[in-house]
């Protein structure tokens, strides 16, 4: 502590009451403590402070080491011993930390400084409210613990990548984003391009044979653009035979590498050619007429046939990767449901009628058979699509015509669901009844119309209203009236 040079002269006329309140505002909380250690005058800067401590009106004629924390007593005790044997040194105040319990139970830590005063053993300890340094405190431990952590964490990771990256077998190359330059080699690259010892620091580019650096600056600039590209075949100088290289993008900070992995294009197992007739048939599929797709468990598509492409009006096939069959087939949110619930409750269906919609917005009508397969451990499907908008469909007729077709049985009538109003699809059921109702009665009366009216509980003009309706009068002109 710096104290004062001259007090003698410019506080020579403050009284005790101006030197009490002097010490009240100058400490948090301020107290008087005789030789023998008892508290003889407590002060606190606020009444709210005050309030916190328990029991602080009782303080006064209390030892000091009672008011504190039983782990804070023996300080107290130094304190008390420092003060006896420094009575005469007014310049050396001794600094203590203790804590005083609360009426919450939380404990308050306090510093205290001790001054003496006068000759009597008395001596004044200021204390100050620790609190929101020890915040401030456990607030940097806190942070510190965190970023040790954070930095432990990517640590192990660093490790990790570094054992991945010297143990695999690829050659594995790491490229500066703007230069294209090696920025890091494993062994397995190094061995590939003869150990060179200054891989690193090279342009790729001038690894590679001329005529594949167009293909290398587009799948580095499709990478950058897209964030992802199909792996592409390059030459590489001095080296025989072509290498499969893809590509990934790496942010680091504000800027970016690019993390390339070779692999060579082996030649083809012929262990793994499909047989003769596999291959026959996957050629007929991709050139049969009607169309074929096939999707994934959750409806989009994974491969597609010529006559799928001709039908939606889709002019290459990576149009529809990724789409889900639903924006072309049928009712949106309602057949592709039907069709994969009972493919997945059934394993295939069979003849399901419904419309396909092209990129222009066309119909077609069509029937859809459908098959569940396993691939890898999951479900995919196969839906084979035939146009049938060419066949002799049934025709809605408007009610007032004299003279139309109707459906010729029941079966018909299930091809109109999905195509018009339930209340259209019961007006033909009812009319097919009726017709075959009609039929029956006249092969029973040997055509003869009056018996056949009688039977069906009609008029005889009713029934020729009936006839003329169902196109049946020329039919039975020669049967007897």
């Amino acid at each position: 502590m710096r104290a004062f040079k001259s007090p003698a002269k410019w506080l020579a006329d403050v009284d005790a009451d101006a030197a009490g309140m002097l010490i009240a505002a100058a400490a948090d909380i301020a107290l008087i403590i005789d030789r023998k250690g008892i508290i003889r005058d407590v002060a606190f800067q606020s009444a709210a402070f005050a309030n916190e401590f328990d029991q602080s009106d009782s303080w006064i004629g209390r030892p000091w080491a009672e008011t504190v924390t039983i782990e804070s007593r023996p300080k107290i005790a130094e304190v008390l011993h420092d003060i006896a044997g420094k009575s005469d040194d007014r310049r050396n105040p001794l600094g203590r930390h203790v804590n005083y319990p609360t009426r919450d139970g939380v404990d308050v830590p306090i510093l205290f400084s001790t001054i003496p005063v006068g000759n009597s053993g008395r001596a004044i300890a200021f204390g100050r409210d620790l609190r929101a340094l020890a915040s401030l405190q456990q607030r940097l431990i806190d942070v510190q613990q965190s970023l040790e952590r954070d930095y432990s964490r990517l640590r192990h990771v660093e490790t990790r990548y570094r054992i991945l990256f010297q143990m695999s077998a690829e050659p594995v190359l790491v490229l500066d984003g703007q230069s294209q330059k090696i920025v890091e080699a494993n062994p397995a690259a190094l061995k590939l391009f003869g150990d060179r010892d200054k891989l690193s620091g090279l342009a790729f580019a001038g690894l590679v044979e001329p005529e594949s650096r167009g293909a290398l600056e587009q799948l580095l600039a499709s990478i950058r653009g897209a964030g992802r590209m199909d792996d592409v075949r390059i030459r590489l100088a001095d080296h025989d035979g072509e290498m499969r290289i893809s590509a990934f993008l790496l942010r680091q900070g504000e800027g970016q590498n690019y993390l390339l992995r070779l692999s060579p294009v082996s030649p083809v197992d012929p262990h793994n050619l499909l047989s003769d007739s596999k291959a026959k048939l996957l050629k007929l599929i991709e050139s049969a007429p009607d169309g074929f797709v096939v999707t994934g468990n959750d409806g989009r598509l994974l491969a597609a046939n010529a006559a799928f492409l001709d039908m939606t009006q889709l002019s290459s096939e990576e149009q529809a990767h990724g789409q889900t069959l639903d924006r072309w087939l049928g009712r949106p949110g309602v057949d592709l449901n039907v069709l994969t619930a009972n493919l997945r409750q059934h394993g295939s269906v069979r003849l399901y009628p419904t419309f396909l919609r092209d990129q222009f917005g066309g119909q077609t009508e069509v029937e859809i058979s459908a098959v569940t397969v396993m691939n890898g451990g999951k479900p995919c499907f196969g839906f084979a699509i035939r146009n049938i908008g060419r066949r002799t469909a049934p025709e809605l007729i408007p009610p007032n015509a004299t003279s139309r077709a109707v459906p010729r049985s029941l079966e018909q009538i299930s091809e109109l669901i999905g195509r018009v109003s339930l209340k259209e699809i019961v007006r033909e059921a009812t009319e097919v009844i009726e017709r075959l109702s009609i039929e029956a009665a006249l092969k029973i009366t040997g055509d003869n119309r009056a018996s056949a009216a009688e039977m069906l509980g009609l008029s005889r003009q009713s029934l020729y209203v009936k006839l003329r309706r169902y196109g049946m009068m020329d039919a039975e002109a020669l049967g007897v009236a």
